[in-house]
């Protein structure tokens, strides 16, 4: 045994036991024949660093991966980091263009090569940073979503997935993301509420019979207008369908075609359509019999003017930014008498009318998207939902919560065909060569490209990259040797165990590895999928850095230890629900270990050490046979906790074993035997026998949710032949159980607490100690009394007395069948107690009467903010508790 240091200093222990663990190879101990046990991280970006959601998501997955392993599995967490295509360009360009530079001043080869060297620099930081936070991840295996095994697992995929026709190339719009210059998915596109306008414009019938007038909040997109839509219903412009509008500017012919889209409610009814421009429109284009090739562009990939296949563009407005052209072309409109001017309130007349638009921005960029007609890579993501539906509706895939379900159906049963292509140079390159007349050939290799094309054929590599999560994707297989292992469940590991991703990646990638998984594995790719919430600032909001409240989980481990945030983020993780920063109980969980910490001083200053035995010792005292109960009964709550990932449970279960039945009573209970008072040298060996084990249970089931100070501890306590990492997990024998010993000791420890609160409620002196009486007390309470003497003597601060009680004022409990009576005339002034809890009872009720008052005027509860009514009904529940209370307690005396 080593004693322990007075105070308990997370620091200390920390960076030594990490990197004691990863040396010695401990989180991927060798273990033949063990049931497998595998979890993959959700990659990181290689530019990431750790913020406060990544600490909660490694957190909940590094409990589950330790308790498997204490479990006697061959527990695998597969770690890496995801080459994160736009970010990692951005972050290089980035310091090209500090050092004077640019992109286009280099090669592609060695543009990629200057990402390489950075990665090999800098791109380490995340992994730093989830050591700090505990995670015991197979570092010995790490994977990087661009390393050479990985690369040949995405082109075999995108080969067959062309071979067999999931994979294609089309023309159709995307969001195209001019400040990258790149196609985005859906899920990369944020839309926000913006200030703008609607510009209502005159377009004049060919036939010069009249005009037909159209609204739209992007009037530059008149340029590649090609139709105008109307209700086919509408009266107002059925005999129009079939006529053709002469645009303004451009001087397009283009037809007036009848479309549901058109809604005769909203505006003038007529909607300009500009296919190659706006998704809506490509629709209504498509069902006008306008071919993607036919489709008008009007910008270039940096959103400024360009020339249309029909060359009817001004020269004027060729190379005007998009929003610059939009003043030019509103002016002429103007100037020419096609803008319509909206008139306000007051009857004055502007160009515009003042409207709150939803702008779809690049999450990345904080560029404006803009729908883009390109060619792009495309996989039929209908085709593969189907397969992935059905797995969660058959129960393979488990979604947890449940209530996440109806989400996921509804997205993969709408979903769209899925753009893959990105126009960047860091990245995946799609592995197709394209001949002189753009027909493309699809294979692993250019000499397979090659030889599809024929001899003499020449080739050129597509230049764009994949999208990242294509790659990420076949993370649950192709980081476990896919497909270079043929054996369909990679050695026992998949399908992995389970996946735990926040909700806000459900569709980014959970979805899609479903997917792909399902297709190429023909088998889900996790039997579980756990969908945690957001980690919120403590009033509620969303964390943001132009909020400025985020939450850095480095300076919370510097703060209060590594243990303390990841408890945290434990107990706090209630399924379907988000998270609220509360460092007070960051500060509490911190205490927590510390008041471990000081329970293992007073084990080791009073002969308790290391138990020698898996199995509970033999006990005879009630004190130890019910800390024996207690302790397997913990081991089952948590067990049941996890295997349901209640979090929060079990996490609250160890927490409320530890402080209150280990530390704050079975540690008090036993002092007496420990030192000696009036018991046999066998009932204090016992018990140190009995408290040596349960501290050793304690630091087994504490060791998933805080593994650096139950590692300190487990150490310190006595010789070992192992470390705790890879200690063994208690067994949850329910013959421990002892119904006699927990009745027991529940009873001393409700009337300790009773004896306790009346004393604190009376001003009873703490130091003073008072006479016990009991009356109407069963034979099987005097024996009780008689065994727990001592206990009760030192803990409640009384002397059990023969006898009926003196006349005059007592204090009076009653526990089951008996009342204990302590008279009090000798330490309290009795006349003087009942005056004061008398004004105390009656300042509570008129505080209570008061806030129910206030609570019953439904003004007060319609109008106040919630957070006023909630408090107001807070502050009612307190003070209606504390007039009870102290109307007890004037009762008790008599």
């Amino acid at each position: 045994m080593t004693e322990l240091p007075k105070t308990f200093d997370p620091a200390d222990i920390e960076a030594r036991w990490y990197a004691h663990w990863e040396d010695e190879g401990l989180f991927r101990p060798e273990r033949q024949g063990a049931e497998p046990w595998t979890i993959v991280n959700p990659p990181p970006n290689v530019t990431g660093s750790l913020h406060i959601g990544h600490a909660l998501d490694n957190t909940l997955q590094d409990i589950l991966v330790r308790h498997a392993r204490l479990k006697g599995k061959d527990a695998r967490w597969v770690v890496g980091t995801d080459h994160a295509g736009i970010a990692t360009q951005m972050v290089v360009e980035r310091q090209l263009n500090a050092a004077g530079q640019k992109r286009t001043d280099f090669t592609r080869e060695a543009f990629v090569d200057k990402v390489w060297e950075w990665k090999a620099e800098s791109g380490g930081q995340i992994t730093r940073q989830l050591r700090r936070l505990g995670c015991s991840m197979d570092w010995a295996n790490e994977r990087f979503t661009m390393d050479e095994g990985f690369s040949k697992a995405v082109l075999k995929v995108f080969v067959e997935l062309h071979r067999q026709g999931l994979l294609y190339r089309d023309k159709r719009l995307v969001n195209w993301d001019p400040g990258l210059g790149t196609a985005i998915s859906d899920l990369e596109v944020e839309t926000k509420e913006v200030r703008g306008n609607f510009w209502h414009l005159r377009y004049p019938l060919a036939d010069g019979s009249g005009f037909i007038q159209v609204a739209t909040t992007r009037p530059e997109t008149m340029l590649a207008d090609m139709a105008v839509a109307v209700h086919p219903e509408d009266e107002r412009y059925k005999a129009l369908i079939g006529k053709q509008v002469k645009l303004p500017i451009t001087g397009r012919l283009i037809p007036i075609v009848g479309d549901e889209h058109a809604d005769p409610a909203l505006g003038s009814g007529a909607v300009k359509i500009t296919p190659g421009h706006d998704f809506n429109d490509f629709e209504v284009g498509v069902r006008a019999g306008i071919k993607a090739g036919e489709m008008l562009n009007m910008l270039d990939a940096k959103a400024a003017i360009c020339q249309t296949q029909d060359g009817l563009v001004p020269a004027e407005l060729i190379g005007l930014d998009r929003f610059e052209a939009r003043k030019t072309i509103v002016a002429r409109l103007k100037d020419e008498g096609f803008l319509v001017p909206f008139v306000d309130k007051e009857g004055a007349e502007h160009d515009a009318e003042p409207r709150t638009i939803q702008t779809p921005y690049g999450d990345r960029s904080g560029q404006v998207i803009e729908p883009w007609l390109t060619d792009q890579w495309y996989v039929d993501a209908a085709r593969l939902a189907k397969p992935a539906i059905e797995a969660v509706r058959s129960g393979a895939t488990r979604i947890v919560p449940k209530s996440w379900e109806k989400t996921y159906f509804n997205w993969m049963e709408n979903i769209q065909p899925w753009c893959v292509s990105r126009q960047l140079w860091w990245g995946h390159r799609i592995p197709a060569w394209f001949d002189a007349d753009g027909k493309a050939y699809v294979a692993e290799t250019e000499e397979e490209a090659q030889a599809q094309a024929g001899e003499g054929v020449a080739l050129t590599r597509d230049p764009d990259v994949l999208d990242t999560w294509f790659s990420s994707a076949l993370w649950p297989f192709a980081t476990l040797g896919w497909p270079e292992n043929s054996d369909p469940t990679l050695g026992g590991r998949y399908s992995n165990d389970v996946l735990i991703s926040g909700f806000d990646i459900l569709f980014f990638w959970d979805a899609r590895m479903m997917m792909q998984g399902l297709h190429f594995m023909k088998e889900v790719p996790f039997k579980t999928l756990y969908l945690h919430g957001l980690v919120r600032a403590a009033d509620g909001q969303k964390m943001s850095k132009s909020k400025g409240n985020t939450v850095d989980p480095l300076g919370m481990i510097d703060k209060y230890g590594a243990d303390a945030l990841r408890f945290f983020m434990a107990a706090m993780e209630s399924q379907g629900r988000d998270i609220k920063m509360d460092e007070k109980r960051l500060e509490g969980y911190r205490n927590f270990a510390t008041k471990l910490w000081n329970a293992a001083r007073f084990c080791q200053s009073n002969g308790i050490a290391a138990s020698k035995h898996l199995e509970a010792p033999t006990a005879e005292l009630a004190v130890n046979r019910w800390i024996i109960a207690e302790t397997i009964a913990t081991v089952q709550a948590l067990d049941l906790a996890l295997a349901d990932l209640r979090f929060d449970e079990a996490a609250n279960s160890i927490y409320q074993f530890v402080w209150s039945r280990f530390c704050d009573w079975y540690l008090e209970l036993i002092k007496p035997v420990l030192q000696g008072e009036g018991v046999a040298a066998a009932d204090a060996e016992e018990t140190r026998a009995v408290a040596g084990w349960a501290l050793d249970q304690i630091l087994v089931m504490l060791h998933p949710f805080m593994p650096f100070i139950t590692e300190e501890l487990w150490s310190k306590m006595g010789p070992r032949d192992h470390d705790l990492i890879v200690a063994h997990w208690p067994m949850a024998d329910a013959r421990a159980l002892d119904p006699s010993a927990a009745q027991e000791i529940d009873w001393l420890i409700r009337l300790v607490s009773e004896i306790r609160a009346a004393r604190t409620e009376l001003n009873v002196p703490p130091g003073a100690r008072l006479a016990l009486h009991i009356r109407d007390a069963s034979a099987e309470t005097v024996a009780r009394l008689a065994r727990q003497e001592a206990a009760l003597a030192r803990l409640g601060r009384v002397d059990q007395a023969q006898g009926d009680a003196p006349s005059g004022g007592a204090l009076q409990l009653v526990v089951d069948e008996a009342t204990f009576v302590m008279p009090l005339g000798d330490v309290v002034d009795l006349e003087a107690e009942r005056a004061r809890l008398t004004k105390a009872i009656a300042a509570a009720e008129k505080e209570r009467d008061g806030l129910a008052g206030r609570l019953g005027n439904p003004s007060f509860v319609e109008r106040a903010k919630p957070e006023a009514v909630e408090k107001a009904r807070a502050d009612h529940a307190e003070k209606a508790a504390e007039a009870e209370r102290l109307s007890a307690a004037l009762a008790r005396l008599g």
